[in-house]
């Protein structure tokens, strides 16, 4: 069986630049001040994970295939639609607040939100507080 290549990897390529370079103002501006809310949240500072993922802090893991590596342990990528937040938002624990963050999709580990005026920013920074102190990354 081949190996497969992870590319979405902790790098040093500039977060600021890929932020500036964002085009829609309003995403923009949304990505900077998640930036802010992480990094108070976490005491961290981003990291690019690939070339358009923006993480803060990493783990190791490895399935039961034997299969290993690092991930980030949350973070966010300002898509062309929405803004996908990898803080673990679905999660088990956090079924007591998601109802009320506010309008958002969710795909199977991801959180799309459209702006970040669409979201309740109190309950938001809880979920990034609960994500990055999770225990179980493989959890959704």
């Amino acid at each position: 069986m081949p190996k497969i290549e992870v590319k979405t990897i902790e790098n040093e390529l500039s977060v600021d630049i890929f932020l500036n370079s964002i085009e829609d103002e309003t995403k923009r501006k949304d990505s900077f001040e998640l930036i802010e809310m992480m990094k108070n949240i976490t005491l961290m500072e981003p990291k690019m994970w690939g070339n358009a993922i923006v993480g803060f802090g990493s783990y190791d893991y490895k399935y039961e295939s034997g299969t290993s590596g690092k991930s980030l342990r949350i973070g966010f990528s300002p898509r062309k639609d929405s803004l996908a937040l990898y803080i673990g938002a679905i999660a088990d624990t956090n079924q007591d607040i998601i109802q009320d963050l506010g309008k958002f999709k969710n795909g199977k580990s991801c959180l799309y939100i459209k702006k970040l005026t669409d979201i309740d920013s109190s309950i938001l920074k809880i979920l990034i507080k609960r994500g990055f102190e999770r225990k179980q990354f493989g959890e959704v």
